[in-house]
């Protein structure tokens, strides 16, 4: 039984492995992307530093990444800018990509 209880036990480490990395490069993607926003808003400096940090806590109001789309679109539409619902989610869906290799570059 030794060698099964091993191998459950290396396969609960990866399942905690991969949970933790897939968390860090979301919270990584809604910073970028609330940099991002930022700079479409006209925020620098320490606002654009508070605004992606804004981001990155919205994404704790409900499971799955529509509460992060929620506020940048509606930050966005307050401040008159016309950016469509296609180009927020497109974005996301670069920044993700760019986050995992950023996560994986760090080690």
């Amino acid at each position: 039984m030794s060698q099964f209880e091993d191998r459950q036990k290396g396969q609960e480490a990866k399942f905690a492995f991969d949970a933790e990395k897939k968390f860090k490069a979301e919270a990584r993607r809604n910073k970028l992307l609330g940099f991002w926003a930022a700079e479409l808003l006209g925020h620098t400096g320490d606002a654009a530093d508070a605004y992606a940090a804004e981001v990155v806590a919205a994404d704790f109001e409900e499971p799955g990444d529509e509460d992060v789309f929620r506020k940048v679109s509606a930050d966005l539409k307050a401040k008159g800018l016309s950016i469509g619902e296609d180009v927020i989610r497109q974005k996301m869906a670069t920044l993700v990509a760019v986050a995992n290799e950023q996560i994986a570059a760090e080690g």
